[in-house]
């Protein structure tokens, strides 16, 4: 990394934790009175969420002056290539838990309610008339949980946007090439098509939802197809929202020229969690609207 300063690096004592685990209470607190109904729950959670803005704002403004000062070096660099890894994993380790519930509702708990395996005793006497079958479009008690019409078309707007991020994963490729060739109108050429595919998008995975509300009766309050299906797409898709905001951010310090062949790890993190956003909707579209 260019001019940078030898030695172990030591960062300045920073108030930025502080407000994070701040914002981060009132996140949660409001989250949890939202969803037990109370009127102040939404404010509250929008208080948090405004915080935890202001935290990331502020703190990666830090981090970006500090890098920019030529402060850090050749262990900083590792360090914070380790901490995106590791970040990585552990959203890894979320998504794995939503398909992990995902496949032992399909395999297990439904097949159970039919009656396989060790679940006749309850199929005959709670819901002897159930049949199990995936997508679940009659559940076991369609009184409390009215199942939805229809399932969700797997080779309409799922597989359209399956094009779309594949072809972002290419675009943001090429925009890297071009930084490690110092090939800079290329370089911003590349980004601004990859956040335009991910804009392109949530679009359609919006307009797909109003159609899973509007047309198939398919929502969170349809049983388990229904709060699998807007767990798993949902999450992802905060995560893509999330992906955008940082390829725009890194779009601007594309265009005020703050990377190099040899610094280049903000890019290079941003890429990674892309790349990561686009394997996991590859099993979405296998696992939730495919097969």
């Amino acid at each position: 990394m260019g001019n940078q300063k030898g030695g172990y690096y030591l960062p300045e004592p920073s108030h930025w934790p502080l407000v994070g685990s701040i914002g981060l209470f009132f996140f949660l607190f409001g989250a949890a009175n939202w969803l037990h109904a109370k009127d102040i729950g939404p404010y509250i959670f929008a208080g948090g969420a405004l915080i935890l803005a202001y935290m990331l704002y502020g703190w990666f403004g830090t981090v970006i002056k500090e890098n920019q000062e030529g402060l850090y070096n050749k262990q900083v660099d590792r360090s914070y290539r380790w901490s995106m890894g590791w970040f990585i994993f552990t959203e890894v380790m979320f998504f794995a838990t939503f398909f992990g519930a995902l496949f032992y509702a399909r395999v297990l708990s439904v097949p159970w309610l039919g009656g396989a395996g060790d679940g006749d005793t309850t199929h005959l006497l709670l819901w002897s008339h159930f049949k199990a079958n995936w997508p679940l479009l009659s559940n076991p008690d369609a009184s409390l949980f009215p199942g939805p019409s229809e399932v969700m078309n797997t080779w309409g707007i799922p597989a359209l946007n399956t094009l779309l991020l594949l072809s972002s994963g290419g675009t943001i490729t090429w925009a890297h090439w071009a930084l490690v060739k110092d090939k800079r109108k290329q370089l911003i050429i590349g980004m601004f098509f990859t956040i335009l595919l991910g804009s392109i998008f949530l679009g359609f995975q919006a307009y797909e939802y109003g159609l899973a509300y509007t047309h198939h009766g398919l929502t969170l309050a349809s049983g388990i197809y229904g709060t699998t299906f807007f767990m798993l797409t949902g999450f992802h898709g905060l995560h893509v929202t999330i992906g955008t905001t940082m390829l725009i951010v890194i779009l601007y310090r594309c265009i005020k020229g703050h990377f190099s062949a040899d610094n280049q790890f903000a890019f290079e993190a941003v890429s990674w969690y892309w790349h990561f956003v686009d394997v996991v909707w590859l099993f979405l579209f296998i696992f939730v609207y495919w097969f």
